[in-house]
């Protein structure tokens, strides 16, 4: 699997300029991936929990060029702003999120098969 790019080096970072340097104190809760089956083997990806300080249309725009899927932010009566994406991504996103110091391992819970 490919390495995750260097987000200070692209010029899509400007997603997460809301966050606090050096700090997870930005995102409180649990962030919950999950996986859903559509029909045959097509699957989405959804991603709940997110911190409400960023900007989810940035993040998307930048999730689908790392990591080659197309992806909408859904409005959820109950459950806010869900990101979903296409193709099965929970270990892109989890690793995208640990690794660029958005939340720990210990927020980010993956649901799924």
């Amino acid at each position: 699997m490919a390495q995750i790019l260097n987000l200070a080096s692209t010029k899509t970072d400007q997603a997460f300029d809301e966050r606090e340097e050096g700090t997870l104190a930005v995102q409180a809760n649990d962030i919950h991936i999950r996986i859903q089956q559509r029909n045959g083997r097509k699957t989405l990806t959804t991603i709940q929990g997110l911190s409400e300080a960023w900007d989810m249309q940035k993040m998307v725009r930048f999730i689908k060029k790392a990591f080659a899927c197309n992806g909408t932010v859904i409005n959820h009566a109950e459950w806010g702003q869900v990101i979903q994406l296409q193709g099965d991504q929970r270990a892109n996103i989890k690793r995208l999120l640990i690794e660029g110091g958005f939340a720990s391992d210990e927020q980010v819970k993956v649901h799924g098969f």
